[in-house]
């Protein structure tokens, strides 16, 4: 056998038995290669999220930052404040706008309502921009203008544009301009914006999941070309390095907030919620809101008079960092379509960990203290419920004879049936 088929025949062998023949060692390099140049303004912006984590327990009582769960709790606020700042620094751009998501059931910041649809889109303030599309025949459709003040906490509302006042066509299709002066030659829907508007925001109400469509909605900047060229680097780099900034803001504003009510001694009571210090508020929305403190075998029981006249009204529950609590996968928030309302006119709910079996439970899903939020909206009156925490063997004797009661496989129909409601609005 010659030289060359042994070899040929050696190597073989090798392969079949998953052995891969050595390989001769690649010789020096003549030459250093240069390092991997950096991302301008991505290590500051990693540096500045390393310290958000300290600065967010710092603000919760001894409690509350060290209990690893609440730890890993923060962890996840952090990330969903990452999440509703990165979605506007990839896509916020004012020429070339779009509605992102801002709250909802993932970016779990700032007490969402369940009801509601947030999204938002950049704009240029004085510039000139369409909206377009179907209304619906949800509850609300509104479209806030807003801007930063940097004298004021929060946003500066410049008013809100009602969707459903606008005229449409025979499909339910709507075609509105908005700019700070009526464009020249312009006849069809117009809505002025304020000068200053940098943002608009998105509201969208439905009580009836099932039955309720929402609007789709399009936006486009009229008084710039239609394509987008490439966005330069000074620009990416801007954006990544201002995202800090905003993600800071989203995740410290109200990680405190439960604390404070507690501090307060605002405890299975409720009060007045003042937003006028926050901006964004929703026009003609009244708010109520108190902490609950409850062991496993007890219920704080909720009563208020539903006002005569109401165009929408809810109430949800939060954690003790002011996340609304998971109420895709639990019933933990109702409104004036999923209530009930007794023959004497009172609404009565019942918050507790464990299912008392009637209709009106909000459900804690395993949080012993948080939050408990109302809102009234566009009503003829505001009441602030009342609230006393009794024993769930008690609540017999509490609540009226007629009480709708609900089995526990009547229940899970019902969360089932509610999730799957939910899943099919328009979320992102």
């Amino acid at each position: 056998m010659s030289a060359m088929r042994k070899a040929v025949l050696a190597m073989g062998l090798l392969l079949l038995a998953g052995r891969a023949p050595a390989q001769p060692a690649p010789a020096a390099s003549a030459s250093v290669p240069a390092a991997t140049p950096a991302i301008a303004g991505w290590d500051a912006f990693v540096e500045r999220l390393r310290q958000l984590g300290p600065k967010m327990l710092d603000r919760l009582p001894p409690e509350l930052r060290s209990d690893p769960q609440v730890q890993q709790e923060v962890g996840r606020l952090m990330l969903e404040s990452l999440s509703v700042g990165s979605l506007a620094a990839i896509s916020g751009d004012p020429d070339r706008p779009v509605f992102l998501p801002a709250l909802n059931q993932t970016i779990n910041v700032s007490q969402p309502n369940a009801d509601t649809v947030y999204k938002r889109a950049t704009i240029t303030p004085g510039g000139t921009y369409r909206l377009r599309g179907r209304i619906g025949n949800i509850r609300m459709a509104r479209v806030g203008q807003m801007s930063v003040n940097p004298a004021k906490p929060g946003s500066e509302v410049h008013g809100y544009l009602d969707l459903k006042t606008l005229p449409r066509d025979k499909s339910g299709r709507f075609d509105v301009v908005l700019s700070p002066a009526r464009p020249a030659g312009w006849r069809g829907s117009w809505y002025q914006l304020d000068p200053q508007a940098s943002t608009l925001v998105v509201r969208f109400v439905a009580s009836d999941w099932e039955h309720e469509r929402d609007p789709t909605l399009a936006i486009e900047r009229l008084d710039a070309p239609a394509t987008r060229p490439r966005v330069p680097a000074a620009v990416l780099e801007q954006r990544l390095r201002r995202l800090p900034d905003a993600v800071d803001a989203t995740a410290l504003m109200f990680i405190d907030h439960v604390s404070k009510l507690f501090a307060e001694g605002y405890v299975n009571r409720l009060k007045v919620f003042d937003v006028s210090q926050i901006g964004g508020q929703l026009t003609g929305q009244f708010y109520y809101e108190g902490g609950y403190d409850l062991a496993d075998d007890e219920a704080l029981v909720v009563e208020a008079k539903v006002p005569a006249k109401c165009l929408y009204y809810s109430m949800i529950l939060t954690n003790p960092i002011y996340e609304t609590t998971d109420w895709v996968n639990n019933q933990s928030s109702l409104n004036d379509s999923q209530l009930h309302v007794d023959p004497d006119g009172v609404l009565r709910v019942v918050i507790s960990a464990r299912d008392p079996g009637v209709a009106n439970w909000l459900d804690t899903a395993g949080y012993a203290k948080g939050v408990v939020q109302g809102r009234w909206t566009e009503c003829s009156a505001q009441p602030v419920p009342s609230a006393r925490k009794v024993k769930l063997s008690e609540l017999a004797t509490v609540l009226p004879a007629a009480t709708p009661r609900v089995t526990s496989a009547e229940r899970e129909r019902i969360l089932r049936d509610r999730r799957a409601a939910f899943q099919q609005r328009t979320l992102w």
